[in-house]
């Protein structure tokens, strides 16, 4: 205990003890069970003094050195065992007291009692939808098995899957979880009972689109989705989507795609950053919108929230100019290139510390997996929505207190100032960057900017990059703080910062590959079918070749998810 403090008793444990002690009492037992039987039959009359009703049982003798119930008198002098234990003496000290008890009881039990509250409280809660009374479910069974009845021996094969998912008034692109949830996978093919029992019973339980695209794709025993259970949907959107044709012949970029659209889904749809998707997230989210987008559009580029093969191909190059020996991890020295080592070392030191990461490998080698990459790159480019606020201030947040104090602010400031130093360009005085940032933001608490704060301001991006990215900080400094409020508060359709940033490199990526910069030697060769594929697409994507797949592919799992099995603590 700390020098000083003073131990203090806790009153209503020492109250619970001695009144479990009391109760545990045979005598006390005996005693309720008696009030019991005289409340259960009120008409009985108590009985007199001279009844030959036989006497209650009289109370056991206090067991040495048990703890007295409060309120009860102290130990009197020393008796015989005998006398403690006489059946004549124990009730005369109980019998009034046991007397006096029945009569309010008996009273209060003739007084109605008031009618339970929750019996006029209707539901309010549905964490699997609102049942809806119009669904007719015999009718929606019957044009499922008419559907099933065009199949050889009514069973669908995931060809057929498209029919039957219209059958079921599902999008296009759920004929993936529908051919998986019933079990489709073990067989090759479904037989019209098995799947009308399971849609049957997501019917019942399920009453909207959340609900049930979490049921078709969760492992038994949960209620939410992990990394790993969108593979099987994302494989087949991949197989069967015009957009993704060229990608059959090119089965090794397959992982990588479905890598970059889980961890995108991932981003944007788990809020609370616990790694499941719960049918709230998913319902408040625009996925499911999205996927049935890719039954309208063929273009799978249009789809840039989640599917856009375009943004695949950013991310990807990006990670492949860091990753030198590529295998598919980068520590801090190769992410300390990006964008010419435009962040600083204590911001990517704050990354690989595993405040933003999931995973072991971080910490024991000091690396992180393409699928937190991408984490990475979306949040440093597009710093104004709420997952890239929320990863920055994870990062800042040194003490994990939820709140950026001076102290941390003037860490990360420090390594600026130098750099700044270091291009012959004077640096502001910290005091005065303080206090420019406190007007921008206006934290509520003097002293500490919050997540909420920062949320508020709409300027969080121009915050952040003060702090630990010099180039963009230099490009704030050249712009008016009033244009970048009128940039922030822009209406209308305008594409996301990451937008952009994805859309300029594109075109400078596909420039490149024009103006005749291979990226390793002998790789057109090895990849010409590809290439041929390629070719009939009417995007830009058409004329720019895949690169060289790694070398040790065959000791990679593709389907490794490195920021699927441990938690984040939600902010």
């Amino acid at each position: 205990m700390p020098p000083g403090k003073v131990l203090q008793p806790v009153l209503k444990m020492k109250v619970d003890e001695l009144f479990l002690c009391w109760l545990s009492e045979a005598g006390t037992q005996r005693m309720l069970q008696d009030c019991l039987r005289r409340i259960q039959a009120p008409g009985r009359e108590h009985p007199a003094a001279g009844d030959a009703e036989p006497p209650a049982a009289p109370p056991a003798a206090p067991r040495p050195g048990a703890l007295d119930p409060p309120g009860t008198p102290g130990p009197g002098p020393a008796l015989p065992l005998g006398a403690a234990c006489s059946p004549r003496t124990a009730p005369h000290a109980r019998g009034p007291r046991r007397s006096a008890g029945t009569r309010v009881v008996q009273t209060l039990k003739q007084e109605p009692l008031p009618p339970a509250t929750s019996q006029s409280i209707p539901t309010f809660y549905f964490p699997r939808g609102r049942p809806q009374d119009s669904v007719n479910v015999d009718a929606i069974i019957s044009k499922i098995e008419g559907t099933f009845a065009q199949f050889p021996q009514e069973r669908a094969s995931m060809d057929d899957m498209g029919l039957v998912a219209k059958a079921c008034g599902c999008p296009l692109y759920w004929k993936g979880p529908l051919f998986y949830g019933a079990g489709g996978e073990r067989t090759g093919s479904v037989s019209v009972h098995k799947f009308v029992a399971m849609w049957r019973k997501i019917l019942h339980n399920c009453h909207d689109d959340a609900a049930k695209f979490v049921h078709l794709l969760m492992s038994p025993g949960c209620n939410y989705l992990v990394q790993g259970d969108f593979v099987p949907f994302l494989q087949d959107v991949v197989n069967t989507h015009p957009g993704l044709s060229f990608l059959k012949e090119a089965s090794e970029f397959h992982s990588r795609y479905i890598t970059t659209v889980t961890q995108r889904i991932f981003y944007a749809v788990n809020r609370s950053w616990s790694g499941r998707i719960t049918c709230a997230e998913l319902r408040r989210s625009s996925f499911l919108q999205n996927v049935a987008l890719l039954e309208e559009e063929a273009d799978i580029n249009q789809l840039t929230e989640f599917f856009s093969y375009e943004h695949f191909y950013v991310i990807y190059c990006k990670f492949w100019e860091l990753d030198s020996d590529h295998d598919l991890l980068i520590d801090a020295h190769d992410l300390a290139r990006h964008n010419d080592h435009a962040i600083s070392t204590k911001m990517i030191d704050r990354i690989f510390s595993g405040a933003v990461t999931r995973g072991r490998r971080v910490q024991k080698e000091g690396k992180i997996s393409y699928a937190d990459f991408v984490w990475f790159l979306i949040s440093e480019e597009d710093k104004k929505t709420p997952t890239s606020i929320e990863y920055w201030f994870r990062c800042m947040d040194l003490d994990g207190d939820g709140a950026l104090s001076m102290f941390e602010l003037e860490y990360f400031y420090e390594e600026q100032c130098r750099r700044l130093d270091s291009m012959a360009i004077e640096a502001l005085p910290f005091q005065d960057c303080l206090c420019q940032m406190l007007d921008l933001v206006k934290p509520r608490t003097e002293g500490r900017i919050t997540l909420q704060d920062l949320k508020r301001c709409q300027l969080a991006h121009v915050f952040f990059d003060t702090f630990f990215n010099i180039e963009k900080y230099l490009e704030h400094e050249q712009r008016e703080q009033l244009s970048l409020l009128r940039d922030s508060d822009s209406s209308g359709p305008e594409l996301s910062d990451w937008e952009k940033y994805a859309a300029e490199e594109y075109d400078i990526l596909v420039a490149e590959e024009a103006a005749g910069e291979p990226w390793e030697d002998g790789f057109e060769a090895e990849l010409s079918p590809v290439e041929q594929k390629l070719g009939a697409l009417r995007s830009p994507l058409a004329q720019r070749p895949f690169f060289e797949a790694p070398s040790p592919l065959g000791a990679v799992d593709l389907y490794q998810f490195a920021r699927g099995d441990e938690d984040l603590s939600p902010l």
